[in-house]
């Protein structure tokens, strides 16, 4: 009996401390929602959480302001751009330090290991910025995509785990077969890692996509170049410097719709994939 009260207290403290979780997970978003059918006032004074009248009119005028097609756009070419980069590269490291031995690979390790505990944007966004503007590529999307695919040290230990459970002796008997160390790669171990790149796109997709501080300070140069995120924070203020949080918000209502459609038809392979990556790694 005792046990069957201590199970169902640990249940109890399980499901309140997973809702207070999704609380503060889905809050915010629902808020932002709420609050773009407010007025300017409203938003501003608070009150009740849901608004005296629906302004639609928050959306249109939204739409028109940001150039919602033209921001749409730059951020799907840069989205797109940097997840076939991010694929690409960590697949390789993933595939190199998961199956060979070199020299320094003990010390690149420990390196991919500090950078994943360290917020490092603030602190490297100046040299990048230097860096890329030495290569002339500051006012472009291909810079800024470049910029967003490194430190993607998670990613390379996603699919390490998954290189790792793939067996050597598949290796070995396409070598035997003259298959080089690209062949192999192309040929052997990214059709059995499938599950995993497909985590890695989604999340180099969304990274690309809700990053803010790296595409303001890259589309300085260019502002034609700027993606849908920093378009919709230029919503705040309106021609006449005075705050229009209601279309801020309503922007960034709109924003939200393409990723969530990415999730929705891709979260089966996303779950799969860190399930096995879980189960592998």
């Amino acid at each position: 009996m005792e046990r069957k009260v201590t199970r169902g207290i640990g249940h109890i403290i399980k499901f309140a401390f997973l809702a207070v979780i999704v609380l503060f997970t889905v809050y915010p978003v629902l808020y932002t929602i709420i609050g773009s059918f407010k007025t300017n006032m409203e938003l501003q004074t608070g009150g009740s959480f849901w608004p005296q009248e629906w302004m639609f009119s928050n959306y249109v005028q939204a739409f028109r302001q940001a150039e919602f097609l033209k921001y749409t756009w730059n951020s799907v070419i840069l989205s797109g751009i940097t997840m076939l980069l991010s694929l690409v590269t960590s697949s390789m490291a993933g595939y190199v330090i998961a199956r060979h031995d070199f020299t320094g690979k003990r010390a690149l390790m420990v390196a991919y290991l500090s950078v994943m505990f360290v917020a490092l944007g603030p602190i490297v966004l100046y040299p990048q910025y230097t860096l890329m503007h030495q290569l002339g590529l500051t006012g472009n999307l291909l810079g800024l995509a470049l910029v967003l695919t490194g430190g993607q040290a998670s990613n390379i230990f996603l699919i390490m785990g998954f290189v790792k459970s793939v067996p050597k002796e598949l290796d070995e008997s396409a070598f035997m077969d003259g298959a080089g160390y690209f062949k192999i790669y192309t040929t052997v171990i990214l059709p059995l890692i499938r599950p995993i790149l497909g985590v890695v796109a989604l999340f180099a997709f969304r990274l690309a996509w809700n990053d803010y501080i790296t595409a303001l300070v890259f589309s300085i140069p260019n502002p034609d170049m700027k993606p849908l995120t920093v378009a919709v924070v230029g919503l705040r203020y309106s021609a006449n410097a005075a705050a229009e949080l209601q279309i801020m918000t309503a922007g960034a209502s709109i924003a939200l719709i393409p990723i969530l459609i990415v999730y929705f038809f891709t979260n089966r392979q996303f779950i799969s994939g860190l399930t096995a990556g879980a189960v592998k790694g």
